[in-house]
């Protein structure tokens, strides 16, 4: 038995059949569906500020009205969740696939370095998910408190 051949690593083994590898590709996967989420709907055709933000105060405006006269409420329209919805549940999800698989990479003591890439990209995947919603969550409440600091203009006769 030669020992130079029996140190070398066998070529055939393939980064396919490594977790490490998976967890790499899923918590890229994960973070590029972030990207996508925060991109798609400035793709989406869409009213201008003015007009939206007009539309909020109209429907402020009817509502206190409504509640003023004791006339009931309408009932909501239902409508169907868009399939960029089902992208705020997937990416968070395949973040934290992307962790596991790294983690079992890591404890199957495969190429460390495939753990780390694959825990990096999976914890960024959820960290800017969760970091967007927030920012979303803060601008909302900023538009909302400027339409109300304004409701004296919204019912001027």
């Amino acid at each position: 038995m030669d020992i130079q051949n029996a140190a070398t690593p066998e070529p055939s083994a393939a980064p396919f059949r490594k977790l490490g590898f998976w967890a790499v590709l899923t918590g890229a996967i994960a973070l590029c569906l972030v990207f996508v989420q925060i991109v798609g709907p400035t793709l989406e055709p869409a009213p201008s500020a003015a007009t939206q933000i007009g539309e909020i105060a109209g429907e402020i405006k009817r509502s206190a009205w409504r509640s003023f006269l004791g006339m009931p409420a309408p009932e909501p329209e239902e409508q169907a969740a868009p399939a960029s919805s089902y992208l705020a549940l997937a990416a968070p999800i395949l973040g934290v696939i992307a962790i596991l698989l790294s983690l079992a990479s890591g404890i199957l003591r495969e190429n460390w370095r495939y753990s780390v890439y694959g825990t990096t990209l999976g914890a960024a995947a959820v960290i800017f998910h969760f970091v967007w919603w927030i920012a979303l969550l803060v601008a909302g409440v900023l538009l909302l408190v400027a339409i109300i600091e304004n409701i004296g203009d919204i019912f001027s006769f």
